[in-house]
């Protein structure tokens, strides 16, 4: 997991993959980090991809950085403790301008489970699960 935040940190930014009914919906994301062991996400729980990954909570993130790409599935669960929260304002201090631990609008998502694959044109695959 750690090669697959390392790389999500170096994309700056990629694209988060939810469902809406039968219609997939995609947005560019940033943030990330790591907290007791699992991968984390940010979002706003006033926005539609929050709604879209509590309907159904299977994602998949796509994103470059260095001539590579990753393809990241799995599936996500909000985790409502003010801990996480604080670790994903320290791991992306720039979000305190937008979100604080207690605002009642800040949501972080962990993995429960995720496959990634970071892939190029040169090299063979390499493929994660955690």
């Amino acid at each position: 997991m750690k090669e697959v935040l390392e790389f999500l940190q170096k994309c700056g930014t990629f694209y988060l993959a939810t469902v809406e009914g039968d219609q997939p919906r995609v947005r560019p994301f940033g943030a990330v980090c790591q907290f007791e062991g699992k991968l984390y996400l940010i979002t706003n729980n006033k926005k539609s991809v929050f709604a879209q990954m509590q309907a159904n909570p299977k994602v998949e993130i796509s994103g470059m950085a260095g001539g590579k790409w990753i393809r990241l599935s799995g599936t996500v669960a909000s985790d409502p403790r003010r801990e996480p929260k604080t670790a994903m304002l320290d791991a992306n201090p720039a979000l305190r301008n937008m979100y604080s631990e207690d605002d009642g609008v800040m949501e972080v998502l962990y993995f429960t489970k995720a496959s990634a694959d970071i892939c190029s044109f040169t090299d063979a695959p390499v493929h994660y699960e955690f």
